[in-house]
């Protein structure tokens, strides 16, 4: 019989070594019915807030859930390992950021257990792999529809390490938005929520130092080719992509960098 929930996995291990495998025939060995779905492995090492925005895209629409997650450049330190509720979904990995912005999606933190000392581990525990020796036990634990209290240690949710992003600066007709990433195509996803705007369809984007042409659109084919559009991307940001193109190159943006989106219709 299947489990509850599959596991949904994502981390920053890449696919030329052995480590996101070995999380998996972890999960095999203690699980066997588990269904592990990898998100993606491609995470940039150590890249916090990339791992948690993508795990918030997934959640946006995935369903309940076993989210293992491990992007974790303090594994073996003080840093405690979490599992935690949010909405019908548990999320299991290192109380870094990472977690917590899908968990808001989901509805916030319901519940949350400190795993770093769980009787799940595998002993002997690796302290440089807590992805297949602690999480990954945990998280085939969760799937098979066992309690959260069985675990870990509860605490309060309040102490969870919260993810910090940038902050777009709203003003009539205009917004100082942030880059917070962009992705494989060179759409640069913005520090908006998707529907925040109230903007006509004529735009200007302004980025390191010179100003173009846009439109809000609904699609890149919306624009003509080469040409920019402002649109609600698929995750729930604001993004910038260049039909048949990359806004990253057009604009010469990047991470964190500013974009300044001005009303132009009016």
């Amino acid at each position: 019989m299947a489990s509850e929930r599959p596991i949904l996995f994502l981390s920053d291990f890449g696919y030329e070594d052995e480590f996101a495998g070995a999380c998996r025939a972890v999960i095999a060995r203690l699980e066997p019915a588990a269904r592990v779905v990898d998100l993606t492995h491609g995470i940039p090492p150590g890249d916090v807030r990339r791992g948690a925005l993508a795990l918030e895209a997934v959640a946006y629409r995935a369903g309940p859930a076993v989210y293992l997650a491990v992007v974790d450049p303090g594994v073996g330190t003080e840093r405690r390992g979490v599992a935690l509720r949010a909405g019908e979904s548990f999320l299991v990995g290192p109380d870094n950021g990472l977690l917590t912005l899908a968990a808001r999606r989901l509805g916030g933190v319901a519940q949350v257990v400190d795993v770093s000392e769980t009787a799940l581990r595998l002993e002997p525990a690796a302290r440089t792999f807590h992805g297949r020796d602690l999480f990954a036990p945990v998280a085939a634990h969760l799937a098979a529809g066992r309690p959260l209290e069985s675990a870990g240690e509860p605490f309060d949710p309040s102490e969870l390490v919260e993810l910090e992003l940038p902050r777009p600066e709203l003003a009539q007709g205009e917004v100082r938005a942030h880059v917070l990433y962009a992705d494989r195509y060179g759409n640069l996803v913005l520090d908006v929520r998707a529907g925040e705007l109230a903007f006509g369809e004529a735009v200007s984007v302004e980025a390191g130092g010179a100003t173009h042409g846009a439109q809000f659109a609904p699609t890149f084919g919306a624009v003509g080719e080469g040409e920019l559009a402002l649109y609600d991307d698929s995750s729930g940001w604001l993004a910038l992509a260049v039909n048949r193109g990359s806004a990253a190159e057009l604009l010469g943006a990047g991470r964190d960098d500013e974009v300044v989106i001005r009303d132009e219709a009016g």
